[in-house]
């Protein structure tokens, strides 16, 4: 029966992902001939930046068939600045390969994804690429993925003339009694019958069950098959083509079931509308479809399906299935299509990015453009989250690391001639209540020149809860679009609290509601003057939300990440020194033969200083790993962040920009 596996190419830079990827389409007859990364011709990095840098910056999705199962490959990039990337990508996966260079090793991105892909439950090959490059130690690569990684492996095959062009695999068969036997040891660690059957000297356990039994273990996550070979020479993919279709797990899905999908990835098609990547987990879409996504519909104006190494214009895509929707012009990355099924729970993978830049267009007349790309980059991208401040006309981008900058502005340049600067990197801090805090304005009062009323209490919430809105009015003491409109407008005005950064972690409750029903003068039309509408709502709502914000007060804190540490024993000293003026706390100290391992908490702004003097440090042996653990509050002053919005912490000011108009008396009492 032809089934269909969505599988994930994934590796820390320059393990050679791309590279592997096109061996699997020449191999399987999808492509003529295959690209090469350093000539810029490859299938998935079709990026002008790409092709030019050599890395993979985006995901790309490509397919061919071998024997009844259709295989979807995502290549992922590999570089740490594009994790959000790699997060959206493993949420459509039904099983991964994670490439490792014979030559490097097990490095810091490799432990960061296969944490996840276990975490995730994500079914793992692992490929060993590279063992015709000089320096290739395949033992010793196996020993480090045991010891780094996980211990339940097993490698498929060994290595003749590790090292040289002329390498090649040689795969373990039936009648090897060493691989058989450390087969069925691996196994019977989760299998008590295969256990009972391995004791018993009498009987040989049959190598038809044991395969069957390597597949199972392997789909629930318990064992790792390891395969080495080169996607240059194309040595030992053969063997690794046929791990994919025997031990990962396919669907079929129900095609006649409820639709079910989810939006990994969306970009821009040549007459610049918008294309979305999905993938259907249940159900069928066809094309003039009305699709519900996030909180917004559209209709299916074409459709496209991956299949033998392209995406092919198709009537329908069914479960199982990967493919490009067009006509949805308000989708998201990330958006769940129709049902939303337990698979698809929303969740952070990786933590968020902890830095931010202000990016500036060099000719002032391309503000405009600057403004429109940014928001295409935005839909891309959604952990960008652009800012754009009103009155300087600037705009303010998140992200990962500095690489991700030069690709902004390179993307910016090639794809929009916009050319801009940057300036220097900041942290980014989060803002909680400190305590609880209540305002209330009251319709037709002196200083209210809306024809609202709006009572808002704030006090803090649980660790990473968000924003939860709720209600002590009743539902029918006015419109729901009012109430509406006051719930998102708190939410927008909460992007920035006193000290100008996000506010999270908190109960905003709506106490007092109050309106203006809608009025006429006799025989006329609806006059605004008498009648209230969501747009009092919305300019009054963020005047008594900072009114109780700061009544309350908020702690700033700033993202404090986890950092792995690995030296040499001799450096250890020099190493806990440098960690003092650097505010870094080391909690766990590990000796492993002659090394070091040191875990423990780093403020984010002072990670890349410990980056940049591990090296001297450590005489180029420290490897350095790290990730967002949490947020701690900030030591000393409180950092602040330039506004974006209206400020409706200084009154009279937010009353000019926001009403045109100033009342006297308002104006009095601010």
């Amino acid at each position: 029966m032809a089934t269909t596996l969505n599988l994930g190419i994934l590796a820390h830079i320059d393990a050679g992902k791309t590279s592997l990827t096109e061996r699997l389409l020449y191999t399987a007859g999808a492509i003529p001939e295959m690209g090469r990364v350093d000539q810029g011709n490859t299938q998935t990095d079709s990026l002008t930046l790409e092709r030019r840098r050599g890395i993979t910056i985006k995901s790309a999705v490509v397919s061919f068939v071998v024997g009844h199962t259709t295989i979807n490959l995502i290549d992922t990039p590999g570089h740490p600045d594009f994790i959000a990337e790699v997060e959206r990508v493993l949420h459509v996966l039904d099983g991964a390969v994670l490439v490792i260079s014979a030559v490097e090793g097990v490095q810091a991105q490799t432990r960061v994804l296969m944490r996840t892909l276990r975490r995730l439950r994500i079914p793992t090959l692992i490929f060993v690429n590279k063992i015709d490059r000089r320096g290739a130690h395949c033992d010793d690569v196996l020993h480090e993925i045991s010891e780094k990684l996980t211990p339940t492996v097993v490698a498929m095959g060994g290595v003749v003339a590790a090292g040289s062009p002329t390498a090649r695999c040689t795969p373990y068969e039936d009648g090897d009694r060493n691989f058989t036997t450390r087969l069925t040891e691996v196994l019977a660690e989760h299998d008590d019958a295969l256990l009972t059957t391995y004791l018993d000297d009498e009987q040989t356990i049959a190598y038809d069950r044991l395969r069957r039994e390597l597949a199972a273990q392997t789909e629930q996550m318990l064992v790792h098959p390891i395969f080495f070979g080169s996607a240059i020479t194309g040595a030992g993919v053969a063997e690794l083509v046929t791990g994919i279709t025997e031990l990962l797990p396919g669907t079929e899905g129900n095609i006649a079931g409820p639709v079910s999908g989810r939006v990994f990835k969306i970009e821009r098609g040549q007459a610049g509308e918008k294309v979305a990547y999905a993938r259907l987990f249940s159900g069928t879409v066809h094309t003039r479809d009305e699709l519900q996504f996030g909180t917004s519909a559209g209709k299916v104006t074409a459709l496209s399906v991956f299949e033998h190494g392209s995406s092919v214009q198709r009537p329908a895509l069914t479960a199982g299935q990967i493919g490009k929707l067009w006509g949805l012009g308000a989708v998201r990355v990330g958006d769940i299509i129709g049902t939303q099924t337990s698979a698809q729970l929303s969740q952070r993978i990786f933590g968020p990015p902890t830095l931010e830049t202000v990016v500036t267009s060099v000719r002032p007349a391309d503000k405009g453009k600057l403004h429109a790309a940014l928001t295409q980059l935005a839909e891309q991208d959604p952990l960008m989250n652009f800012r754009q401040e009103d009155l300087r006309h600037e705009f303010s981008v998140s992200m990962y690391g500095e690489v991700q900058k030069e690709v902004i502005q390179a993307t910016l340049a090639d794809d929009f001639d916009v050319d801009v600067t940057f300036r220097e990197t900041t942290t980014i801090c989060i803002e909680r209540p400190s305590g609880i805090g209540s305002s209330l304005e009251i319709i037709s009062t002196e200083a209210n020149p809306f024809l609202a009323t709006v009572g808002l209490r704030i006090e803090p919430g649980a660790s990473n809860s968000g924003v939860q809105f709720r209600l002590e009015v009743e539902l029918g003491s006015m419109p729901m679009a009012f109430i509406t409109a006051v719930e998102e407008t708190a939410r927008q005005t909460l992007a920035e609290g006193i000290h100008g950064w996000r506010v999270t972690d908190c109960v905003v409750t709506m106490t007092h509601s109050g309106y203006w029903a809608r009025q006429s003068h006799a025989h006329g039309t609806f006059d605004k003057s008498m009648s209230s509408t969501a747009g009092d709502f919305k300019n009054l709502t963020p005047l008594v939300l900072m009114d109780a914000l700061c009544e309350a007060g908020t702690t700033v804190y700033e993202p404090i990440d986890r950092f792995y540490v690995e030296i040499p024993t001799d450096t250890y000293g020099s190493l806990l020194a440098a960690l003092v003026p650097l505010r870094a706390v080391p909690t766990v100290s590990t000796l492993q033969d002659r090394s070091y391992r040191i875990e423990g908490d780093i403020p984010a702004a002072n990670l890349r200083a410990l980056a940049q003097q591990l090296p001297d440090l450590t005489r180029g042996e420290g490897m350095l790993e790290s990730a967002f653990d949490h947020y701690s509050p900030v030591v000393g002053g409180p950092p602040s962040r330039a506004r974006t919005d209206r400020n409706p912490l200084d009154r009279k000011k937010y009353l000019l920009r926001v009403a045109r108009r100033l009342d006297r008396r308002a104006g009095s009492d601010s």
